[in-house]
C-alpha cells in the first residue's frame, strides 16, 4: 500500500504542525545538500519556524559567502533595474540638448535653481544610461574578440601540428638519401615550428 496524499493546508494541531516542520526541513536540508554533492554547486537554506525561530543550512561554500555573493549580485540587480527606471523617465537625447541650448542662451536671471537642479538630473542620467550602454556594448565586442582569439590559438595548433609531421617526414626522408636532391639543392634539415 503506497502513501495517501496529504492535503497541503495548514496543519490545525499545535503537536503535529511542530513534527511536521520538522522532517520537512530536516527533509529539505538533506535535500540541498544532495543537490550540492551532486552538482558541485553552493546551496544555502534558511528557515523561519512559526515561533519565530531561525534554523540554517550551507553546503559547498559557508553560509557568509553565499550570502555575500547574493548581495552582490542583488546589488547590481538592482542598479541595472534603478537605471532603466531611469532611462524610462528621461528625456531623448535630442530633446535633453534643445533645452540645455535653449537654457544657454537664456540670461543667467530668468533660470532658476530648480530648473538647472531638473537639468542636471536629466543630464546626469542620460550620462549614466550613455555609459551603461557604451559599457555593453564593449563587453560584447570583447567576447567576440576572446571567440575569435580561441579559434585563432586553436587553427596556430592545428598548423604547428601539421608543421611538426612534415618536419618528422623531411628528417625521416634525409636518413634514406643524401642531403642534396637530384636538382643539387640543399634539402632543409628541419623546418622551424610556429609558436
Amino acid at each position: 500500500m503506497g502513501r495517501r496524499k496529504v492535503e497541503i493546508k495548514r496543519i490545525e494541531k499545535k503537536s503535529s504542525r511542530q513534527v511536521t516542520f520538522s522532517k520537512r526541513r530536516n527533509g529539505l536540508i538533506e535535500k540541498a545538500r544532495q543537490l550540492s554533492i551532486l552538482c558541485e554547486s553552493s546551496i544555502a537554506v534558511l528557515v523561519v519556524s512559526g515561533s519565530g525561530k531561525l534554523y540554517n543550512s550551507s553546503s559547498g561554500d559557508n553560509m557568509s559567502k553565499i550570502i555575500d555573493r547574493y548581495e552582490i549580485q542583488h546589488a547590481d540587480e538592482q542598479k541595472v533595474l534603478d537605471l532603466e527606471e531611469k532611462a524610462r523617465n528621461y528625456l531623448p537625447h535630442e530633446k535633453l540638448l534643445e533645452i540645455v541650448q535653449s537654457k544657454l542662451e537664456e540670461p543667467v536671471d530668468n533660470v532658476s535653481v530648480d530648473s538647472l537642479m531638473s537639468m542636471e538630473e536629466q543630464l546626469e542620467t542620460a550620462l549614466s544610461v550613455t555609459r551603461a550602454k557604451k559599457t555593453e556594448l564593449m563587453m560584447e565586442d570583447l567576447k567576440s574578440l576572446q571567440e575569435k582569439e580561441k579559434l585563432l590559438r586553436e587553427e596556430n595548433q592545428f598548423l604547428a601540428s601539421q608543421m611538426g609531421q612534415k618536419t618528422f617526414l623531411v628528417t625521416e626522408g634525409e636518413r634514406g638519401m643524401s642531403s642534396e636532391n637530384s636538382s643539387g639543392n640543399k634539402i632543409p634539415e628541419t623546418l622551424p615550428l610556429l609558436k
